[in-house]
């Protein structure tokens, strides 16, 4: 009913093909995995770089050099004034290291440590490590901005009826639903389609359990597009080309396998970005011979929409027999 998809994948053997594209993959993560691994990503650097600054003072002899400075500071074995410059200032041990590594990573820079002209490789390590983490700083922002700036959540102000009709309009059966939009700021170019979706058999026997059927709709603005200023009532009309054409109030809940989707598009006012809304309607959501009640009143010269009636709907006339049948009595008449 809220647009998710209720299809599983499974048994899918190529799962290296979500490795190629990384950023997407981190996006449609769920928000728990995807700190987690925001998260895990900074740790594991420190740490990695943390481990490399470690063994570049060890190989270099900065840790026992650190040792006997603090046994004697200023002098050396003999008593002499130590002239020994180590790789990096202040690295006595692996936690100096790690703390060392977060300054480079993120640039804070507290002043007690810092790399010397004395070791090309500790050099080379502090460009790696700045670039490393440029790109984790990149790559990881980027993920979370658009986890926060994703289309769907538009999606949350387009709002549907929670139930379709069926009624007569302009002498014949359509099926009606409403939507409308809860932000001042427009929908952009909108567009809105509807598909039938049931399980089909061909002539050969070939069964096929969600076959897509598109069908035309019509609104007040005429085609596909519509200008979701105010809620509108978006109606099919029951012809001979739908696949409702068969469908009574009789029968109706007897298709347990009909769903119908409506699907909105539109590009957001504010963001330029696109987005989507979509429903669904089963048999059971379908009300016959019902009418959706205005909603939409002129207050002190500017048009008002009270919402505590959108879904409300009220009981029509309405002809107990299929689109066909009905049709074919009006040519007999």
């Amino acid at each position: 009913k809220n647009g998710a998809c209720n299809v599983a994948h499974k048994n899918i053997r190529e799962q290296g093909r979500f490795l190629q594209d990384v950023f997407t993959t981190l996006v449609d993560l769920k928000w728990p995995h995807t700190l987690l691994i925001f998260t895990m990503s900074f740790l594991c650097s420190w740490l990695l770089f943390g481990m490399v600054w470690w063994l570049i003072a060890f190989a270099h002899g900065d840790l026992d050099h650190s040792t006997r400075l603090q046994r004697s500071p200023g002098e050396g074995a003999a008593g002499t004034p130590d002239s020994f410059v180590p790789c990096v200032t202040s690295i006595h041990s692996f936690t100096s290291a790690f703390l060392f590594s977060i300054e480079v990573q993120v640039t804070i820079g507290f002043g007690g440590r810092m790399v010397t002209e004395e070791c090309p490789a500790a050099i080379l390590v502090l460009i790696v490590q700045n670039i490393v983490g440029l790109v984790i700083n990149a790559i990881m922002l980027g993920c979370i901005f658009m986890k926060t700036s994703q289309a769907h959540r538009r999606a949350e102000t387009l709002i549907f009826s929670k139930h379709a009709v069926i009624a007569l309009r302009e002498g014949k059966l359509c099926f009606m639903l409403r939507v409308g939009d809860l932000r001042k700021s427009m929908i952009i170019s909108a567009t809105i389609r509807m598909q039938v979706v049931k399980k089909t058999a061909s002539l050969e026997g070939e069964v096929v359990p969600l076959n897509q059927i598109d069908i035309q709709m019509e609104n007040p603005v005429g085609g596909n597009s519509i200008f979701l200023v105010s809620p509108l009532i978006i109606y099919h009309v029951i012809d001979k080309n739908s696949p409702l054409y068969d469908i009574s109030p009789l029968n109706l809940h007897h298709h347990e396998d009909l769903e119908i989707i409506v699907i909105l598009e539109g590009v957001v006012e504010t963001t330029g970005i696109t987005t989507q809304a979509r429903t669904s309607y089963l048999a059971d959501e379908i009300l016959w011979g019902q009418r959706f009640v205005p909603i939409v009143a002129e207050e002190d010269g500017r048009y008002s929409v009270d919402y505590s009636k959108f879904g409300n709907t009220v009981k029509v006339p309405t002809p107990s027999c299929t689109a066909r049948q009905l049709e074919e009595d009006k040519s007999i008449m």
